[in-house]
């Protein structure tokens, strides 16, 4: 058992992470086994996350004045909370495909942007393109009524060259 100091630093611990950070996945974790929960902190680790395992009293008294409050508020069963101050779409992404592979592992609520989301939201969020998708779409789409500009422009040159060249051949000038 630990001691009320040992259990105050955990809490200021936790309390420090939670003000700084905007993107939360609070999950569940019942009957996981050892090596499930080292493979699950290597996948979060591999997108650029932290996983903590809490205590729901002491997660729900960090989380007093920060974000992520409403979030870890009336916490029920094993808690483990996943987060990155990255990007939340990768995160969400290898959470998801982790739970279809290991159905002990659930999710509660999240939080994206400092926002509280459900569920559904997550695996709607999960479904997303990635950021360099995303990117490229845009830059394309940033591109595409310049490139037509372009081709337009040329188009009238083009013609005229097609114009010129036809009335050589047919000998119109004379």
């Amino acid at each position: 058992m630990k001691k009320k100091e040992d259990k105050k630093k955990d809490v200021d611990a936790l309390r420090q992470d939670l003000s700084q950070l905007k993107n939360l996945f609070v999950t569940g974790y019942e009957k996981m086994r050892v090596n499930q929960d080292f493979e699950l902190r290597k996948v979060v680790r591999g997108v650029g996350g932290k996983y903590r395992v809490v205590k729901n009293n002491l997660a729900e008294k960090a989380s007093e004045g920060t974000a992520a409050e409403q979030v870890l508020k009336g916490l029920r069963g094993m808690t483990s909370v996943a987060y990155t101050t990255n990007d939340p779409v990768a995160l969400a992404k290898a959470l998801t495909a982790y739970a279809k592979t290991n159905p002990s592992f659930t999710f509660k609520a999240g939080m994206v942007e400092g926002r509280a989301i459900d569920i559904k939201a997550i695996n709607d969020l999960a479904a997303m393109p990635p950021k360099e998708q995303i990117f490229a779409k845009l830059l394309y789409l940033i591109n595409a009524p310049a490139q037509q500009l372009v081709t337009a422009l040329g188009a009238v040159g083009r013609n005229l060259a097609v114009v010129v060249d036809q009335a050589v051949k047919e000998n119109k000038f004379q």
